[in-house]
């Protein structure tokens, strides 16, 4: 078939056209990477996944937003890793995202992995919120690319030492901690409370976050007449310790802190979980100003219910999104300051950071297990 000239033309200049508007599209379609950091294997890898899903979340109801910076737009990436709880583990992991060129890190989960990632982080001027890093030391380390949207143990643990001695009228206290960053520093700061609010604190005893058998430390406990155990440490040690604490006929309270608090806590300990008391270092899920709808979206997300610190995560990565906004930059260098000013409406409360970065008017809330659940008490703080 014959084409005349003209429409030869036309043809040209429409594929041209179509080549311009795709090669335009692609170049404003920009990639901005974000880290997110917690354990994804191991025993509690039900809480390192829980806080991977509420980044997420918040990454991809940004996108669907439709984000723009510097007149571009945004497609935000999650760089997901598993630090396994280790502290070594959890430098190799930072390095590996600042090499990806994050400009931005969700996590870590633990208080050991936080604190010495916090370093690498703070050489490469990437900023870094952890949702559920509570040890004091995490954000008084002169580094000020470390945040933290939840409260610190120095809040967490003098709440706990108060209520134990005063309105659970514990008089003598066992103290067992499991030798990490957040549950030796949770103990220590319990000890302090608890002992200036007129407990006797009767033996302080250690065991590490893979331990299953507390029989020897909980024998030894009952013959010093504890009237109240207090554990720092996680769930996978706090469930199985609770029901050894049943089985040994230990006529004492047992009281620990968010690590604790969590459904798998209750499963692990069965029966023996109730009367159980823990705290958290926030308010109640369904108290949050956004819980009830946050908690809907994510388990129509995820198909799963919220473990703990999802609404943390979801909040510390869409306070890095709001900076990033507010700056008009993915730019570390650019949006970190704003970042450090940020005020900002969260999930889970008000998101405002104090010199240090930790989070201005912590709450801390405590339960009782009852019936195979956790039952909240009530809020100390906000």
């Amino acid at each position: 078939m014959k084409i005349s000239r003209s429409a030869w033309k036309f043809g040209m200049a429409v594929g041209l056209m179509a080549v311009a508007l795709t090669g335009y599209g692609k170049d404003e379609l920009t990639v901005v990477r974000v880290g997110q950091v917690s354990p994804l294997t191991g025993n509690i890898a039900h809480l390192g996944k829980d806080n991977e899903n509420g980044a997420r979340l918040a990454l991809e109801e940004a996108n669907a937003s439709g984000l723009t910076l510097g007149g571009k737009r945004v497609k935000l990436e999650l760089l997901s890793e598993d630090d396994q709880a280790d502290p070594r583990t959890g430098t190799i992991v930072a390095q590996k995202l600042v090499d990806a060129k994050v400009v931005g890190v969700v996590g870590h989960l633990n208080s050991g992995t936080s604190i010495p990632a916090a370093r690498i982080y703070s050489e490469a001027g990437i900023p870094q919120i952890s949702p559920s890093a509570t040890a004091v030391k995490y954000t008084h380390q002169g580094l000020k690319t470390s945040f933290r949207v939840m409260a610190n143990d120095a809040q967490q643990g003098k709440v706990l030492g108060e209520y134990a001695a005063k309105k659970l009228g514990a008089k003598r206290v066992a103290v067992i901690d499991d030798q990490t960053a957040y549950g030796q520093g949770l103990a220590d700061e319990f000890t302090t409370a608890a002992k200036a609010a007129g407990a006797t604190i009767v033996t302080r005893e250690h065991t590490t976050n893979n331990s299953q058998d507390f029989n020897a430390i909980l024998t030894s406990i009952k013959g010093k007449k504890a009237e109240l155990v207090f554990y720092g440490g996680m769930d996978a040690q706090s469930g199985p310790m609770m029901k050894q604490v049943k089985s040994l006929d230990l006529q004492a309270k047992f009281l620990t802190g968010d690590g604790g608090q969590t459904p798998e806590f209750v499963t692990l300990a069965g029966d023996a979980a109730e009367g159980a008391f823990a705290s958290s270092a926030g308010v109640p899920l369904l108290k949050m100003p956004g819980g009830k709808a946050f908690s809907d979206r994510y388990k129509a997300r995820f198909k799963q219910e919220i473990q703990l610190y999802a609404p943390y995560a979801f909040d510390a990565m869409n306070a890095l999104v709001a900076a990033m906004k507010q700056a008009d930059s993915s730019d570390p260098a650019k949006y970190m300051p704003v970042l450090a000013k940020l005020n900002y409406s969260g999930v889970t409360g008000k998101i405002a950071f104090d010199e240090l970065g930790d989070i201005k008017g912590g709450a801390i809330s405590l339960y009782q297990a009852r019936g195979g659940k956790w039952e909240y008490l009530e809020t100390v703080g906000k």
